[in-house]
């Protein structure tokens, strides 16, 4: 009640309701007519192999809503279609179409009907999201009204002229991009009117007499999507990270000749491309090193190259520290985290160098974090910026959507308790149902087979997962979760009947129940959940940078597809024997052609199988020269047509 954000996740969570319960009647039914259509089909015939007990089978309705139930979640389903393949004699011509029957539930179950969780769960979190943030200024409106309200005149005059120069800032598109050593420089400030098509890409859209139109030039990229692309992907020239007014060590002041002299070799694109091609190198040294024999000949070499790159790290950290002082003063290279790491891991290598326990050197991986580092230039690659934004704000505000998933992770955990806590104990031996007669041995058969007798220990034995109490129940539920062998717990529960008591075959089939309300719930929409909250904050990062822009979604794609739109160009030649074959190539027969010509040659690819005669061998090697030899002729043709260029 008191967490607004958590409150609002679970309050969009409950409105859902009704759309999940259509989503869930639609489930059901299409549960249903595929388990009266697998009783047809296979009601019975899952006995060919009679040493075998088989579980996932459709011989009455609950076990065939279950059987159903398992290859919507992915676990083990190719067992069953192997079976139903099996029922109809083996991996020959009547048993092979059995795999429709599957291949159709599993692609309109899984892919398309179980993603509409998907679908709802991204629904909801905007809500959430949207209702957040609606109250956050609300928040913010208040602290204004108030300090507005306990503010002196003078106060007043100044609150009044920095919201004016706010609004100014706001009209404008501030590109803010990540340098190399990871700050933060002034927003580089840019109109939309100074983003202008290169000159030398305007070209006349019509060929003219003295120079025919055979230079083909590439069509402009158009915008496309409901988003047009974001302004951070503009190549524009980044500035290094300026040098800090205050002085290195209180020693070199800002106008050192030796600290200018170090800046400038930092931001040097072939020092910073330097120190990523000894980072790569010193990650494959430590790949290559020998666990077992640590004074092996290559652990040597790799030992000495291992004092080479270190100093070079070294000496990159004195430079930067050079140039930017050390951490008292802000733009400091401590003050970075993304630098704070580069020290920790270069200070214990330094360290690893003085002590030679073996204990000690495994430390010495922490090195390989330094391939990180390639992600402070993530304002340079289209794209990434966002993605990276995305993932650190999603990992700081997912903490609202464990919290609930955990919340009924220990509801169920505690049902779970109730329905099966000392009720999932076996004996080895399947004749003995308490611990008291579990004891003493048995004969068993090896592979079934009569003539092959052992003498096995009896043992009382619990499920690998259970429900004794309540935190080996969230675990056992976890797994079930992640689809992950959860039959096998499944009829295991089933099959349970008493506390201290074996199990008996089917005896409670309704238990099933509990599982399939928790895999609905938590596997199917509590776990995309994670996956819409993901998609949502990428489209609000995608959104971020143009809070400030007054116009929507629309007028910006509008705009952008004003800037970047060109008149379309088709190429025509003037000599009438190129003009001739340049007509063929382009008509419609002709594209029909080429189409029933690949489709043929598809066909007759498709055709070729194991055993087959030199006769058809042969055949086949002909049509595919045949193939070749029409395709290449195509191939000429729109050479001559179009021309290399």
């Amino acid at each position: 009640r008191y967490w607004n954000s958590l409150s609002n996740l679970v309050a969009s969570l409950l409105n859902s309701v009704r759309s999940i319960a259509s989503l869930l009647l639609l489930l059901f039914l299409f549960i249903i007519i595929f388990s009266l259509l697998g009783m047809q089909l296979f009601g019975g015939k899952f006995n060919f192999d009679e040493m075998q007990t088989r579980r996932s089978t459709f011989d009455n309705f609950p076990q065939s809503l279950l059987t159903v139930f398992q290859i919507l979640t992915g676990e083990d389903w190719n067992s069953v279609m192997y079976d139903g393949i099996m029922a109809y004699g083996g991996p020959s011509f009547p048993g092979m179409l059995v795999c429709i029957y599957f291949i159709i539930l599993f692609i309109c179950g899984n892919y398309i009907l179980l993603n509409v969780f998907l679908a709802i769960a991204v629904d909801n979190l905007a809500d959430a999201e949207s209702l957040t943030s609606a109250q956050k200024e609300e928040e913010e409106e208040k602290e204004r009204k108030k300090l507005a309200r306990t503010a002196s005149p003078e106060k007043k005059q100044e609150m009044e002229k920095t919201a004016v120069e706010e609004e100014t800032k706001e009209e404008k598109i501030e590109l803010k991009s990540i340098t190399a050593d990871g700050e933060s420089p002034p927003a580089t400030k840019i109109n939309v009117d100074d983003y202008q098509p290169n000159e030398n890409e305007e070209k006349s859209p019509y060929p003219t007499t003295e120079a025919p139109a055979e230079e083909d030039e590439e069509e402009p990229e158009m915008p496309v999507g409901p988003r047009p692309r974001p302004m951070s992907e503009l190549h524009l020239k980044e500035k290094a990270v300026p040098m800090p007014d205050a002085s290195a060590f209180f020693i070199f002041s800002p106008n050192n000749r030796f600290r200018v002299h170090c800046h400038r070799i930092v931001n040097d694109n072939i020092f910073t491309n330097l120190i990523l091609f000894f980072i790569l190198l010193s990650s494959i040294s430590l790949a290559a090193e020998d666990p077992v024999r640590h004074l092996s000949f290559r652990n040597q070499i790799l030992g000495n190259a291992d004092y080479v790159f270190t100093s070079i790290f070294t000496l990159e950290i004195i430079l930067k520290m050079t140039a930017y002082g050390a951490f008292l003063h802000k733009g400091s290279f401590c003050r970075n985290y993304f630098n704070i790491l580069d020290l920790l891991v270069v200070s214990v290598s330094l360290i690893s160098f003085g002590i030679q326990s073996s204990a000690i050197n495994v430390v010495k991986i922490l090195r390989v974090l330094r391939v990180l580092r390639p992600l402070r230039a993530i304002n340079r690659a289209k794209g990434l910026k966002h993605v990276v934004q995305c993932v650190f704000v999603a990992i700081r505000t997912i903490g609202n959507i464990v919290i609930v998933t955990t919340l009924l992770q220990f509801m169920f955990a505690c049902i779970g308790v109730q329905l099966f806590k000392g009720k999932l104990y076996s004996c080895t031996d399947s004749s003995k149902q308490t611990e008291a007669e579990c004891r003493g041995y048995y004969i068993t058969y090896k592979d079934g087979e009569v003539s092959q007798p052992m003498i096995q220990p009896r043992s009382w034995e619990n499920s690998k997962f259970d429900f004794d109490n309540v935190l080996t129940a969230m675990m056992a539920l976890f797994t079930v979760s992640t689809f992950e062998g959860w039959p096998e717990l499944l009829y295991r529960s089933i099959d349970s009947h008493m506390e201290d008591v074996g199990p008996i075959y089917n005896h409670r089939v309704e238990i099933s129940i509990f599982f399939i309300i928790y895999i609905i719930i938590i596997a199917f929409f509590m776990m995309n959940i994670f996956v819409g909250f993901v998609i949502v904050t990428f489209q609000e990062q995608g959104e971020q940078e143009y809070k400030n822009c007054e116009l929507d979604k629309n007028q910006r794609q509008c705009v952008e597809y004003a800037l970047k739109a060109r008149p379309l160009r088709r190429y025509i030649p003037k000599n009438q024997y190129q003009y001739k074959v340049w007509y063929v190539v382009n008509s419609t027969y002709f594209e029909y052609l080429m189409f029933v010509l690949i489709l043929l040659n598809t066909i007759c690819l498709a055709m070729q199988h194991y055993g087959q005669s030199c006769m058809f061998k042969e055949a086949m090697n002909i049509l595919n020269m045949l193939f070749t030899g029409l395709f290449t002729v195509e191939m000429v043709l729109k050479l001559i047509a179009f021309k290399p260029k």
